[in-house]
């Protein structure tokens, strides 16, 4: 089984990520029910503005939509900032709206039968709002969202510490993001054994 973690940080490589550090306790969570984990940081790539799979030369969208259609997992982390996901965040999900038309062999959305979480951080409150917001999102697209499929860190609302620069916290943010992994991969086994069928027509 494979999983995408898709890194919504607005920080380019090699800057540190909080996010990524997060991200990383799922990653190797994943990786011990064997699951195989791409990641993609997205703001390191070309993403054009729009809502079809490929916008034209020079768009590295294609690239990642061929690792969503190869994952039954995927995992979207954001920083929150004014409260709500980060705008790469917002782009990713434009991007993804394309695979409302799109459709296997027997005329499901290309979505259905894959489940998705998502991992927030911020030194502000609002992860839970962050964490509908995406969800909601992805569960329009057509993913199943198994509960409690995420994990966050922040410290309360107001400005303060990263998660990088504050240790407050992680032992609860790592081991929800172990139930978060472990919830989703056996959904997605579930659903590999018993797959949902096309919508009636």
């Amino acid at each position: 089984m494979r999983a995408l973690v898709i890194n919504c940080t607005l920080k380019p490589s090699p800057q540190p990520s909080n996010t990524e550090a997060l991200a990383a306790t799922v990653i190797t969570a994943l990786q011990g029910h064997g699951v195989q984990v791409d990641v993609v940081r997205a703001v390191d790539l070309d993403l054009r503005p729009g809502v079809r799979t490929d916008m034209g030369d020079g768009d590295d969208w294609p690239r990642v939509h061929e690792k969503l259609l190869a994952s039954r997992i995927l995992v979207i982390a954001s920083p929150t900032w004014v409260g709500r996901p980060s705008s790469v965040a917002q782009r990713v999900l434009e991007r993804m709206d394309a695979m409302l038309g799109e459709t296997d062999d027997q005329r499901r959305p290309v979505a259905y039968n894959r489940v998705a979480g998502v991992v927030v951080t911020g030194n502000e409150d609002g992860a839970h709002h962050v964490i509908s917001e995406i969800s909601g999102a992805l569960a329009d697209i057509g993913y199943t969202i198994p509960g409690q499929a995420w994990t966050y860190w922040h410290l309360g609302p107001g400005p303060g510490p990263d998660y990088l620069d504050d240790d407050r916290g992680h032992d609860w943010a790592a081991s929800t993001g172990r139930a978060m992994a472990s919830n989703l991969v056996h959904a997605a086994r579930a659903l590999a054994e018993n797959p949902l069928p096309a919508p009636p027509s």
